[in-house]
């Protein structure tokens, strides 16, 4: 009678009850490499491609916006490039329920903008206004999908939207996992656009 009524549970419950480790972009921590070695960053995701740049073996908070066939992509520099998927370790603490990560910040090409939460504001500069248009945040909203990246960020006259795409920002080589629009409220409404990163 127990394993008829567990059987029928777990069929009930089935893979959506599985609890997904992580939705991109996110966070991870170097691991499992030497300490008197370095993690490469290649090129392209795979073992022979050209090195661009490295990883410290205690880098932490490394930003991946993309996964293929166990390798991730991460910025460096100007760049973008990839690492061996199997010594990244992710991070549990990145996305939480109607919280932004401490390095959420959004920016813009035509017009310049970038976009930040600071101390309960959200904060809008451009190259007009460095100091920045300073709005109180008024709630941030999650999707309530466990470690969905998608925000949208209310504040007064201003609405931040941002959710998982691969994005550019038209000025560097860099990829963004988290596209964005800005809308601005008030007599002349308008829409910024842009991307995101959580990179400290």
């Amino acid at each position: 009678m127990f394993r008829t009524a567990l059987a029928l549970i777990l069929a009930l419950a089935g893979p959506a009850s599985a609890t997904q480790e992580y939705i991109l972009p996110t966070l991870f921590d170097v691991s499992g490499v030497a300490p008197d070695d370095v993690l490469n960053i290649r090129a392209e995701p795979n073992a022979r491609a050209a090195i661009i740049g490295t990883l410290a073996p205690d880098a932490t908070r490394i930003e991946v916006v993309e996964e293929r066939r166990g390798w991730a992509r991460v910025n460096t520099g100007e760049g973008t490039g990839w690492v061996s998927a199997r010594y990244l370790s992710y991070r549990v603490d990145v996305w939480q329920p109607g919280q932004l990560p401490p390095a959420f910040r959004c920016l813009g090409t035509e017009p310049f903008w970038d976009a930040r939460v600071d101390g309960g504001d959200l904060v809008l500069r451009s190259p007009e206004n460095q100091g920045g248009d300073r709005r109180a945040v008024q709630a941030v909203l999650d999707t309530g999908v466990f470690r969905d990246p998608s925000r949208v960020v209310v504040a007064q006259d201003m609405t931040l939207f941002s959710h998982p795409q691969i994005c550019s920002d038209g000025m560097s080589d860099r990829l963004f996992g988290l596209s964005a629009m800005l809308v601005l409220h008030g007599e002349q409404p308008s829409m910024l656009s842009g991307c995101c990163t959580i990179q400290p």
